[in-house]
């Protein structure tokens, strides 16, 4: 895959934009305690990439792919959909934050 700090990564119908290169945060941040790591759920975006994994050989689902800047540095995928998508007030009613990432 060619990595390109800066290139856009937009998904249609969604009028949020995420860069490669961002720093994000995900909404249980505002959970932390003050003897929490501060880099808690901070994470970078390294890119976008498809689960091949899907049933149907032809149709990849589109995955963002993302570094924590605590612990380890460990990487994650998420579908971009879930990435792009809104706190569950319901399950999460004392979350201020509108989207479960956003960009720092």
């Amino acid at each position: 895959m060619n990595i390109n700090f800066g290139e856009k990564i937009s998904i249609l119908g969604y009028e949020r934009e995420f860069k490669c290169g961002d720093i994000v945060k995900h909404f249980k941040r505002e959970t932390l305690k003050e003897t929490d790591d501060p880099m808690m759920f901070l994470y970078q975006i390294i890119g976008r990439g498809n689960d091949a994994s899907s049933k149907n050989e032809n149709i990849y689902t589109p995955v963002i792919i993302y570094k924590a800047l605590y612990g380890n540095g460990d990487l994650f995928i998420r579908d971009v959909l879930d990435f792009f998508s809104k706190v569950d007030k319901g399950k999460y009613p004392d979350i201020k934050q509108e989207y479960k990432f956003e960009v720092v």
